[in-house]
């Protein structure tokens, strides 16, 4: 099975891809509900399969984590190729994308945290998912940059470590997605070309 990731998977027999969809499944609606540090063993209890079948399938948390992910990052690849594509000023293409960064990691409460904390650990599952997320970005900027919109310098992985930061307040603090705006702004305001220039 080929993911968004480029790994492959083995095939599973009918009842293991069963247990495999029914934890992560779970998982996602319990990461919705209570974080990504959910307890492992009430997921497979909601899942209705032992601890043991939860651990063969997902020997970490990260492992799980980066299961779940796997929709979230075909959603980042699609909203980076809207952005890039878009006929929108610079600044409202970019301000757009980052805002719907900031809403898609908040759907799981502390996964914000997680891709910071992973973006530079090779031995992350999640570690995959932060490189899909660094070339998303580095797609919209370059968009922008081919607009004479960005400026000089400017890195795709460090502005993502800025707007997960963003995201990382926006999910520790509790504050609605739309709040994150203003913080979005400044990092508009750093990034980009200022037009009276």
């Amino acid at each position: 099975m080929s993911t968004t990731t480029g790994v492959e998977r083995k095939p599973l027999r009918a009842d293991a891809q069963r247990n495999y969809d029914k934890i992560v499944e779970t998982a996602r609606a319990m990461f919705r509900e209570r974080g990504a540090d959910a307890s492992l063993d009430e997921i497979a209890k909601r899942a209705g399969v032992g601890p043991g079948t939860l651990y063969r399938h997902f020997p970490t948390r990260e492992a799980l984590i980066d299961a779940v992910m796997r929709d979230w990052a075909d959603r980042i690849n699609a909203d980076s190729d809207e952005a890039a594509a878009s006929e929108l000023p610079p600044r409202e293409a970019l301000s757009g994308w980052f805002s719907k960064f900031v809403e898609n990691v908040g759907i799981y409460h502390g996964a914000a945290a997680k891709v910071m904390a992973a973006m530079d650990d090779p031995a992350s599952p999640i570690y995959r998912k932060c490189q899909i997320l660094v070339g998303a970005n580095q797609k919209v900027l370059d968009s922008v940059r081919d607009k004479g919109a960005l400026r000089d310098g400017v890195d795709a992985r460090e502005v993502m470590r800025i707007v997960s930061g963003i995201a990382t307040v926006v999910d520790q603090s509790g504050i609605g997605a739309d709040d994150a705006e203003p913080m979005l702004a400044i990092v508009l305001d750093g990034i980009l070309v200022d037009p009276s220039d």
